[in-house]
């Protein structure tokens, strides 16, 4: 199942993080592909990485998905961040929240990523929620 954002999450993130400059990259591609995470993901992977070879049948995408677990599942500075900007959606200290929540994962993972694609992987774990993408993507 894709998992999607619509046109009212986009635009929300868009107002969310206008001041966060790798954000508007992650989102014009989102736009591009209707608000579809996966495919924005693996066509901004390709745009700053190049194609990269993967086991037959796994998607860039699906073997992401793996590293990322194993190292922000149990990471209690980013469960944190999620928790504390998913209680503050809404509020005037949301953008801020956000952005934050983006940095440190770009910070905390071991994988070099862009913060364009870190926007991405957030707004689809904000999404999905954190426990069932840890539950969701546990091998």
């Amino acid at each position: 199942m894709a998992i999607q954002l619509t046109s009212t999450e986009l635009e929300e993130t868009r107002q969310l993080l206008q001041d966060y400059n790798p954000a508007q990259e992650a989102i014009a591609i989102l736009e591009e592909n209707n608000g579809l995470l996966e495919a924005s993901f693996e066509e901004l992977w390709r745009e700053k990485n190049g194609v990269q070879g993967f086991p037959a049948g796994q998607s860039l995408w699906e073997v992401t998905k793996k590293v990322l677990r194993k190292e922000i599942c149990g990471n209690e500075g980013f469960r944190a961040k999620v928790k504390e900007y998913n209680q503050n959606k809404g509020k005037a200290n949301a953008a801020p929240l956000l952005t934050g929540t983006i940095v440190y994962l770009v910070g905390l993972i071991t994988l070099p990523i862009d913060p364009a694609i870190a926007t991405i992987i957030v707004l689809y774990i904000l999404k999905v929620g954190l426990d069932i993408f840890c539950e969701y993507t546990e091998s």
